[in-house]
């Protein structure tokens, strides 16, 4: 049988293979086992705010599809492309290319982490073909966004992100970006699986992400590029793909879908300090086959230890989400910044019990 791998699909010498485990069981799993995500350049210590940053709009998102092309007779992968098109970039570094997609009307716009790598100036090339400096505003390696700063007075589009609760599976998928550097590549198919968590490596740093599955053909250089619904909306930005030990599409592409880009984006313009989070558990699938992550151990002191979590609870639901796998509970653990106080349900002995745990931070356990 041929090797199974996992790209991140940037392109020449800016993307990488990590061993996949997307499908793996992940006994005793730790919910925060990775080194803290790395800011560059670093923000400043007295910004690490403990609540989330105002994720409302900063900018006009870019108009709809008309309704005209959403007829019976219309080309909605064409329409959706032509919405998003003038939003997405070509980002060039001294160690290979990808995409990018503008994020704000003041020149942001949001990639992997491993399109930018170290660079802390890129290059630019904008819908129209015009080429333009961009400075490395931040990165975030445990998601692997990277958000990237352009001139405002620049003419380009700006994206609309929808809601991650909006997106269906079977639904249309348009991807579009750079492959092999080959700008303004449009594909399509539709999504094939929503919450599928995808363990990658970035920089020795293993990181856990709930994704968006496609069937859309994404290829080495669509890294950072748009994944987006039939009116133009992004739903997800397209990082790595599922392949059969060589370099191209199988038809398994992930995308990080767009609330989590829009958080981690917000974070880094906003300087919050882009901290990891941790529950200080060890976590088993339950033997039962029942949804869900068991506690088989919990680190004495750390948060849930404090909160009363116990060995042998059964953890259903983070937060307002609930929780099917260890690796779900291990991405939405992560996303949360230290300091929030989360509402974790948990079944023990039968009985019910919503336990509020104050997240804390990966390192300082």
């Amino acid at each position: 049988m041929a090797a199974v791998s996992l790209l991140l699909a940037a392109f020449a010498g800016g993307w990488a293979v990590a061993e996949n485990r997307a499908n793996d069981r992940i006994d005793g799993l730790e919910s925060g086992l990775v080194a803290p995500a790395v800011a560059e350049p670093t923000a400043p210590d007295d910004l690490a705010a403990t609540t989330e940053p105002d994720l409302e709009p900063a900018s006009p998102p870019v108009a709809s599809v008309p309704d005209v092309l959403l007829g019976p007779d219309s080309e909605p992968a064409s329409a959706a492309a032509g919405v998003v098109a003038p939003a997405v970039v070509l980002i060039t570094t001294g160690d290979g290319q990808g995409s990018g997609i503008v994020y704000s009307a003041e020149g942001h716009i949001v990639t992997n982490a491993h399109v930018v790598g170290t660079a802390r100036l890129v290059d630019v090339q904008l819908a129209s073909g015009r080429r333009v400096d961009g400075s490395v505003v931040g990165r975030d390696t445990a998601v692997d966004v990277a958000v990237v700063k352009i001139d405002a007075a620049e003419e380009f589009g700006v994206a609309e992100f929808a809601p991650s609760g909006s997106v269906e599976v079977g639904q249309l998928a348009v991807a579009i970006g750079s492959p092999f550097g080959l700008e303004q590549t449009v594909t399509a198919g539709i999504v094939s699986a929503v919450d599928r968590v995808v363990v990658n490596e970035l920089d020795g740093t293993p990181n856990v992400v709930s994704m968006v599955q496609t069937d859309a053909p994404i290829n080495p250089g669509n890294s950072g590029g748009a994944l987006v619904d039939r009116e133009g909306r992004v739903i997800g930005m397209n990082t790595s793909i599922r392949t059969d030990g060589g370099q191209g599409s199988v038809g398994l592409g992930f995308a990080i879908p767009a609330d989590t880009v829009a958080l981690i984006a917000q974070r880094i313009i906003d300087g919050v300090a882009l901290d990891v989070g941790f529950l200080g558990v060890e976590l088993s699938e339950p033997v039962s086959g029942d949804p869900g992550a068991v506690i088989s151990g919990a680190t004495a002191g750390g948060p849930a230890d404090d909160a009363g979590i116990a060995s042998g609870d059964l953890v259903v639901r983070f937060g307002d989400q609930p929780v099917r796998s260890t690796e779900e509970l291990a991405a939405r653990v992560r996303l949360t910044l230290p300091g929030t106080v989360v509402d974790v349900e948990v079944v023990r002995d039968g009985t019910t019990l919503t336990i509020p745990v104050t997240v804390g931070k990966l390192g300082d356990a």
